[in-house]
């Protein structure tokens, strides 16, 4: 599957440290939280192995920071994830696998793409559910978290419902997702989109990309949505210099999915 990288990824940024340097100790100043502020990665369409999602996983690997990676059952076999855990096994304390759908295919004839939207029945929403969250679990065992992302982060109120019913314990989202996931089922929330932007010149997308990270940090939890097919050269630079911005800086704490959970 071919994807372009948004535009602001063919117009690299000079003096790319100093500006992420700048925004971090920015936003912070803006917090009104308690600090550390908290952020998470999540990383999308995972499935498939390939050179990309290995350089995106060695990169948080050599940085250890965490990496929530949403993986879509229907696209895992049982030598993929063999061969998922290579890369697993080295720092089994880095990685939270979760579930992403089932096919990651839309339903919906109008509108925008759900996979779990209003034209499906509760029944075929559940049973799509349950089996991928079945497949993962057998192949995965205890590294399977159930935590469900919704492809396109999108899904309907039936849905979220049957999510809680069926023992999952958050959902993942981007931030002001609608409806409202019911009592007792958290949204860990993404609120910095790295690689699925649509603004229609790269200054449009880096003034932003900007507004994005100083927002989700001063909220006191950044969540930033990965896509690794969408990414070139200059993207995966960036993320190494993010990396090793938010990694040094001492009011910062990474997390995944799992420590929220047993926080």
């Amino acid at each position: 599957m071919h994807h372009l990288p948004s535009l602001l990824w063919n117009a690299p940024l000079m003096d790319l440290k100093p500006q992420l340097q700048d925004c971090v100790d920015q936003a912070l100043d803006q917090a009104r939280l308690p600090l550390p502020v908290r952020f998470f990665f999540r990383a999308d369409d995972i499935g498939v192995p390939g050179k990309r999602l290995f350089r995106l996983m060695d990169l948080f690997l050599d940085c250890q920071t965490p990496l929530c990676l949403a993986v879509v059952p229907s696209w895992l076999s049982p030598q993929r994830w063999d061969i998922f855990q290579k890369t697993d096994q080295k720092a089994p304390g880095l990685w939270c696998w979760h579930q992403h759908g089932w096919r990651h295919v839309t339903h919906e004839i109008q509108g925008k793409k759900q996979e779990f939207g209003p034209v499906r029945s509760i029944g075929d929403i559940q049973q799509d559910i349950v089996r991928g969250r079945e497949k993962l679990e057998h192949l995965m065992k205890d590294r399977f978290t159930p935590v469900f992302t919704p492809p396109w982060n999108r899904c309907d109120g039936r849905t979220l419902a049957v999510l809680k019913n069926n023992g999952f314990k958050a959902v993942s989202r981007h931030r002001q997702s609608m409806p409202r996931p019911p009592k007792g089922l958290p949204d860990f929330s993404v609120n910095v989109d790295l690689h699925t932007r649509r603004e229609t010149t790269p200054e449009a997308g880096w003034q932003s990309l900007w507004k994005e990270l100083s927002s989700g940090i001063s909220s006191g939890t950044s969540g930033i949505m990965i896509h690794h097919q969408r990414m070139n050269e200059t993207a995966f630079e960036f993320l190494k210099v993010l990396l090793d911005v938010m990694m040094q800086h001492p009011h910062i704490q990474p997390i995944h999915f799992n420590d929220m959970l047993h926080a």
